[in-house]
């Protein structure tokens, strides 16, 4: 073989040393991610009527092509009332398919695994675009095309008290949104989505069922641990009925909600301890990796902020419960920071955002501060900086 032959894997050369765990293959269930980082899902307020659009092929694309090994579209509202504001992505009927299905497919193309958030906003619904919000307002009303009559959550508490009064969810309403999650996960499975994560953070309607700030019912549903889980859990069993065997299921979980017992709240928020309990529930659902966020239920919260400042939540999830993987997200800025974390085995995926946003070669820039082999889009690769890899 020839040394450039070699070097874009398609023969063998030499032994080497193993390259770094970065930029190691992560196998989930039937699924092999080419390298363990991750664009976290990441909403970009670009559709209407939740339509995937140009904008959604060229902001996922980019990453598929650039180096990252597994691509996250962003929370996709399994209902219309679903959404955080009008401007969300949606996957909840068939004609939202085929443009996903062209993304999924430039994705693999590319040789990038793709997954889609399915989410439903509850209480934290019908709010505006970031950009718009000094126009517009925090809530979008009918004008602006919200729904303020339909936003829905666990019981009758806004989230702040500038926030829509959600309506309390009946059980029969319950029941429907955990079908519409159903219907979502077989609409990614049409779409060809190699993995799919359920949103249950950021205090979004399954974090609202999990948090007792959020969270005041007195049925099978509220009240102790084993019932505010109670939604999450029974909607992973039903979604794992029509997800296949071999294809990865995520949750991404606020590990905490960063609210202490007080005179105002009481009862405190959701903890870490209740998430990893939580998370041995679903291991035994049918989950494969928690992804570990924080926060989101309560404008009261203290956080924290620290570069990595969340890496302990998965790296718990790592050590408390055995057969769970864990995604790192957080304030993970460069190539050392996210190697770091899975070399000392404190997650097993790292997700990155922001960073993307600013640096949008930052997969294959970790590569090579690293000293791995990356492989760059064949029409990129002459623009490769000068190094023992390079081969044009």
């Amino acid at each position: 073989p020839t040394v450039s032959e070699i070097k874009q894997g398609f023969a063998a050369g030499p032994a080497a040393e193993p390259a770094p765990k970065l930029f190691q293959p992560l196998t989930i269930r039937g699924l092999t991610l080419k390298n363990r980082l991750a664009m976290s899902p990441m909403c970009m307020y670009s559709s209407h009527d939740g339509f995937a659009t140009d904008f959604h092929l060229v902001h996922a694309g980019q990453y598929a092509l650039r180096g990252v090994g597994l691509v996250v579209m962003e929370a996709s509202g399994v209902a219309p009332e679903g959404r955080i504001t009008p401007n969300c992505l949606g996957i909840w009927k068939d004609e939202h398919i085929p443009k996903l299905q062209q993304i999924v497919d430039f994705a693999h193309t590319n040789k990038a695994a793709i997954g889609i958030q399915l989410a439903h906003a509850g209480r934290k619904s019908s709010t505006t675009a970031p950009w718009l919000m000094k126009v517009q307002g925090v809530n979008a009303d009918e004008a602006h095309g919200g729904w303020p009559d339909d936003v829905v959550g666990p019981s009758p508490v806004r989230f702040s008290e500038g926030s829509w009064m959600p309506k309390e969810l009946s059980i029969d309403q319950i029941q429907r949104i955990q079908a519409q999650f159903v219907a979502a996960a077989e609409r990614a499975l049409k779409a060809g989505f190699d993995l799919i994560e359920l949103h249950g953070a950021h205090g979004y309607l399954i974090h609202e069922f999990l948090s007792p700030i959020s969270n005041t019912r007195t049925d099978q549903y509220g009240g102790s641990f084993d019932n505010r889980i109670r939604f999450l859990v029974e909607t992973v069993r039903a979604v794992r009925k029509v997800w296949p065997e071999e294809k990865p299921l995520f949750v991404r979980l606020s590990m905490t909600d960063w609210v202490s017992p007080s005179d105002e709240i009481p009862t405190g928020g959701w903890t870490e301890e209740e998430s990893i309990a939580l998370s041995k529930a679903l291991l035994d659902a049918g989950v494969d990796l928690i992804d570990c966020s924080t926060s989101g239920s309560s404008p009261k919260q203290k956080i924290p902020l620290s570069p990595g400042y969340q890496v302990p939540f998965a790296t718990a999830v790592k050590q408390e419960v055995p057969g769970m993987l864990s995604g790192a997200v957080g304030l993970i800025s460069n190539a050392q920071q996210a190697n770091a974390i899975v070399e000392k085995n404190e997650a097993d995926l790292v997700f990155v955002g922001r960073v993307l946003l600013r640096e949008p070669n930052f997969a294959l820039d970790a590569a090579n501060q690293l000293g791995a082999f990356s492989q760059y889009p064949h029409q990129y690769e002459r623009g490769r900086k000068k190094t023992k890899l390079t081969f044009v």
